[in-house]
Order: structure tokens, then C-alpha cells, then sequence
């Protein structure tokens, strides 16, 4: 996909704003170098980023034959040469022996379990020019930040639908959602909610470690792409731009003592085949480092935002998105796998029965939205998307759904004393 088509039509921006966002757009040299760390910010002295990047950028997807697939699918475990091969085009002709060998791994490991949890934006200000993003700085949106006592209105609505378990959102803005605000929505939840994830900007290994404190289970971050120089064309302001920085942000979060962390690239913004390998082989050295965490997998796609319908992963089908579901399955077996209300109605009620084992519900990417959704009522006060969504499914219809596939569906499998 041309790069050109993410750029965001700006709105209402003031002549200055206007100004800097096409400087930043055009030339490369007025922004700030996106390898290098900020005073600020924690480096660890870690090699996993650097065996990472150097397995990704070896992996030619077309020296792969049928051959190196039926030798990857005859295996008891699953190697890294085999996983790539599960990845290449010539995996292709082979998907429904891929599926069989996924589904048989994900009973293994999981049973015949799916786990249901909802998401919960609580602010969408953001200080990141990251031209896909609906909630880029420059985009012209309604922004909106909920207070303790919305944030706890907006749970109570989700708890009392039944969802055990949330994942708390922000827009990456630490002067608008500062670490403390962050926490103190975290110790709210832990009233309502046996689980607590948070997706927010990452942050230091102190910080980590207070949120940890304040009831959070686990967190998750999406590098985006993996792909550097893609990278850097993509986010062009803002903390989100330091690469290295955002690639440890799992790593500080277990040394900050969380008990699980998630990863994903957005697949359609680079070589989706390469960023899957680099996502799982990110997975794979942390697994290797850190043994007692959990881990888990997404597999996002592109969507339209509020001013861009453009945006849009059309190079990533849904038989290329199986593949790469199955193949992190086969590699990974261990490992839990989320698909998100992002995909289609039918493609998520058929992944979950070889692959995925964790689904959103009752889903709201605007800010304060969630009493409209629940009730049925006209948006009204409410910040506006991240993206659009496709499966709007409530908690009672995914768990309905869920039970027809001859799935159980789990709402929390945690006990604490």
C-alpha cells in the first residue's frame, strides 16, 4: 500500500500546525532520529531486539518450496526453519492441513476453552503523528478524557453484562493520561473486574511496576511493523516514533513484574509475512528469557478512521490472515492468541475453533461509549474511535455463538487469595 494513502486529511489545524505536519510529511530530516532513545527513557541491555531483526530481515518468503512445507507439517515440533516455511506462499495449497495441525495444538494446550474480555478506552488525546491512527494528534476528532467517576460508570455498565475481564486504553499522552490517572482507573477496576489489562504508551520499568501494583495483570503493545525504515516513515512525532524504545516496552513490563504481555504487529503496514515472523520470534526470545510469564499474540489488521476511509489492509486477506494464525499456533503452541472485533462475524466464529483462544465483546473504541452501546442509545458525550469495528456482537451473543461452535466460553479462570 502507497504510504500517501495514510496521510490524514487535518481538519480545522491552525496555519503553524498546518505547516509543521507537511514539513514532517515531506522531509525526513526535520524529524527526530527514531533510533535513538530519549534522556528519559530506560535502556535495558537486552539482545533480543537485535536477534529479532536479524532473523526478519534474512527471511526470503520465496526460497520456500512444498517440499520445506510437508517436511515443517511432518515434524513433532515446530522449528524456526519450519515456522517459516508455514509462513511462505507455498503454505498456501496446504491450509487445511495446517488448520488440522493448529486445531489439534490449541486443544492440546488450551482445551476447548475461549476467553472473553472487553475493551475500555477511558481517553483518546494523543502526542503521536502516526498517520494510520485515528487518534493521531493531527487528525480532527472529538478528544475526550473520562474522569474517575465516568470511568467507574462505564464499568459498572460492563460488569454488570457479565465481562469479567477488561483491557484498559488510552491514547498515548502522558500529559493528558499520566501514569498516576492510569493507576488510579486500574485500582477502580480491580472493584469490578477479576482481570485487568492495560494497552497504553510505553513506559519505564518504575512505572511498570507501580501499574503492577495498582491491579494490573498484564499489558500489551503493538510494535506496528517491525520493519524500521517503514517504521520511521509511519510515525513521524512523538515518543511513539523511538523504535528500540517501544520494542523493549514487554521486556521492562516483566521486569516490572507483570504477570503476562502481549504483542502484534498491525499486519498491512509492512510485509505482513515479515512482521509475523518478527512478532512471534519477538514472542519466542522473550519465552526463551523470561519462561514463567504469560504470553500472548494478535493479529490485527488496518481499518478506517474518523477523516480516512482509505485505510484499509487490502494485501492481507483472511486466507493469508488464517495462515498466519495457524502458523503461530503450530510454532507456538504455548501460547494464547486474541482476535479481535476488528475481523468479521464468520471469520472469528471459525477461528476460534482452530486457532484463537481469546475474543473481545461488547466492543466501543470511543471514549465513554460504552452505556450507548449496552443500552442501545444515539452516541452522545462520547470521545470519538480509534477505528472502525466489524463484530459489534454483545457478551450474550458471543457467548451464545461460542456454545454453538461446542466451545466453552470462560469469563476468568483466576483465582485470588
Amino acid at each position: 500500500m502507497d504510504e500517501n494513502s495514510f496521510l490524514i486529511d487535518s481538519g480545522r489545524l491552525s496555519p503553524a500546525a498546518n505547516r509543521k505536519k507537511h514539513l514532517l510529511e515531506a522531509d525526513p530530516a526535520s524529524r527526530t532520529n527514531h533510533m535513538e532513545y530519549l534522556p528519559d527513557m530506560d535502556q535495558l541491555s537486552s539482545d533480543i531486539m537485535t536477534k529479532v531483526m536479524k532473523t526478519m530481515n534474512s527471511y526470503d518468503c520465496s526460497r520456500y518450496t512444498q517440499e520445506d512445507v510437508k517436511r515443517a507439517l511432518g515434524h513433532e515440533t515446530c522449528s524456526t526453519e519450519d515456522f517459516k516455511a508455514l509462513l511462505s506462499p507455498a503454505a498456501l495449497p496446504f491450509l487445511e492441513k495446517m488448520a488440522l495441525r493448529a486445531k489439534q495444538e490449541t486443544g492440546r494446550f488450551f482445551g476447548n476453552t475461549v476467553y472473553v474480555f472487553t475493551p475500555l478506552y477511558i481517553a483518546n488525546y494523543c502526542t503521536n503523528y502516526c498517520v494510520y491512527c485515528g487518534f493521531n494528534c493531527y487528525n480532527d476528532i472529538v478528544r475526550k478524557k473520562l474522569d474517575m467517576q465516568e470511568i467507574e460508570h462505564e464499568m459498572k455498565v460492563i460488569a454488570d453484562s457479565g465481562i469479567e475481564e477488561i483491557l484498559i486504553l488510552t491514547g498515548e499522552s502522558p500529559e493528558k493520561s499520566d501514569v498516576e490517572y492510569i493507576g488510579k482507573a486500574c485500582r477502580l477496576g480491580k472493584k469490578y473486574f477479576r482481570n485487568i489489562g492495560l494497552e497504553i504508551y510505553p513506559v519505564n520499568v518504575d512505572e511498570y511496576r507501580y501499574l503492577h501494583q495498582c491491579g494490573v495483570d498484564y499489558i500489551t503493545v503493538f510494535q506496528e511493523t517491525y520493519d524500521s525504515d517503514r517504521y520511521e516513515n509511519l510515525h513521524l512525532l512523538g515518543r511513539k516514533r523511538i523504535f528500540p524504545y517501544r520494542f523493549e516496552a514487554q521486556e521492562r513490563a516483566i521486569i516490572g513484574g507483570m504477570r503476562g504481555v502481549g504483542m502484534s504487529a498491525l499486519l498491512g503496514l509492512g510485509d505482513f509475512r515479515q512482521d509475523a515472523l518478527a512478532t512471534a520470534m519477538h514472542v519466542y526470545y522473550l519465552q526463551k528469557k523470561y519462561p514463567h510469564v504469560e504470553y500472548s499474540l494478535s493479529c490485527p489488521r488496518l481499518r478506517p478512521i474518523v477523516n480516512n476511509t482509505n485505510i484499509r489492509s487490502l494485501d492481507v486477506n483472511e486466507t493469508q490472515l488464517c495462515q498466519i494464525l495457524c502458523a503461530y499456533r503450530i510454532f507456538l503452541p504455548y501460547v494464547g492468541i486474541t482476535v479481535s472485533s476488528r475481523e468479521s462475524q464468520d471469520f472469528r466464529n471459525g477461528i476460534v475453533k482452530i486457532a484463537a483462544t481469546k475474543v473481545s465483546a461488547g466492543v466501543s473504541t470511543g471514549i465513554g461509549d460504552h452505556e450507548n452501546k449496552y443500552e442501545g442509545k444515539d452516541k452522545q458525550d462520547a470521545g470519538d474511535e480509534q477505528f472502525e469495528i466489524v463484530d459489534e456482537r454483545t457478551l450474550d451473543a458471543m457467548y451464545r455463538d461460542i456454545k454453538s461452535e461446542g466451545l466453552q466460553p470462560v469469563l476468568n479462570d483466576y483465582i485470588y487469595v
